[in-house]
């Protein structure tokens, strides 16, 4: 056995170098991708030593003199620091309940669609929110709710209605905050599960239909497990965000009057290490939360393999 064994290993690199020389048209396809993620994924974690250092813009960042985890020390005992992830856990966690299951409601519905142009018209309506910057959408929510000019309270006005603070007040704020994320993502989300809703064997459906089986009863028992592993991965990697969340968002719908429950890590980053140039502070939460996402991610997965045994790798 031994004596069949060894050759082979021994031409496995041969024949790796003949696949590569076969197809270097498409291994070269991978260079740019690869030098995209080296230049501006790997190396900018090289900045992640400014954490750990008294940094000084004019030293640069390995002349700066070292602290340790002094900066995390002084991080900890920031209240701003507690509100800006107490919020940021509460906000991606109404998310995670809230958002989440809206695409695949929104992909199981347009997949049970038979009329043609309608499916791809509603498509059409889903996909474009999108495409709109948080810029223009914050200038449209703006003009919409708000409390004293907004479209939609003058009409409230007219019909002898009180207003609704949507932007002002702090449990409404949350509300519109939810309303209008969904809005602007759940349609691009249907496009993951509507892939993965092709890759389901159609003779399922077929055989479903011969057994007389409902709609309702197909959905259940053939759609939602042909998705399975897609939403578990889905969620898996949401589930890994939870420690972060992006900046257009909370920041172009945050006003002073709901700063307590919009101020969000990234916007207090923003404050911290643009705005008051502390750029150790900045760094030493970044990596804080990079490490907690990390955590979580994990976790996720490792709960995910042990009870439906799939995960994300």
């Amino acid at each position: 056995m031994e004596a069949t064994t060894r050759p082979r290993a021994r031409e496995a690199p041969r024949w790796q170098i003949k696949a590569l020389v076969r197809d270097w048209q498409l291994y070269s396809l991978l260079v740019l991708p690869m030098l995209y993620f080296f230049t501006f994924k790997y190396v900018p974690m090289l900045g992640a030593v400014i954490a750990f250092k008294d940094y000084n813009i004019f030293e640069g960042i390995w002349a700066s003199p070292w602290v340790g985890f002094e900066t995390f020390r002084e991080i900890f005992q920031m209240q701003g620091f507690y509100l800006a992830l107490r919020n940021t856990f509460m906000l991606n966690l109404l998310d995670l309940i809230v958002s989440f299951p809206i695409p695949i409601v929104l992909a199981i519905l347009l997949n049970e669609l038979r009329i043609h142009w309608f499916k791809k018209g509603a498509q059409m309506v889903l996909y474009l929110p999108h495409f709109i910057s948080w810029v223009i959408i914050g200038g449209m929510a703006i003009q919409l709710l708000a409390t004293n000019t907004g479209i939609v309270n003058s009409v409230l006005k007219s019909m002898n209605m009180a207003p609704i603070p949507f932007l002002t007040e702090p449990l409404y704020w949350v509300f519109t905050y939810l309303g209008i994320g969904i809005w602007q993502s759940a349609g691009w989300g249907t496009i993951i599960y509507l892939a993965a809703l092709t890759g389901i064997n159609k003779e399922l459906y077929e055989a479903a239909d011969v057994d007389g089986a409902s709609r309702l009863r197909k959905i259940w028992h053939i759609t939602l497990p042909g998705i399975k592993p897609t939403i578990i991965i889905l969620l898996i990697i949401n589930i890994g965000h939870m420690a972060s969340i992006g900046f257009d968002r909370p920041f172009v719908l945050s006003n002073p009057l709901v700063t307590d429950v919009s101020e969000v890590i990234s916007t207090y980053v923003y404050k911290i290490g643009i705005q008051s140039a502390r750029y150790t502070i900045a760094t030493a939460i970044g990596l804080f939360q990079a490490v907690v996402g990390l955590i979580f991610l994990l976790s996720a997965d490792y709960i995910s393999r042990k009870v439906n045994d799939q995960g994300i790798w």
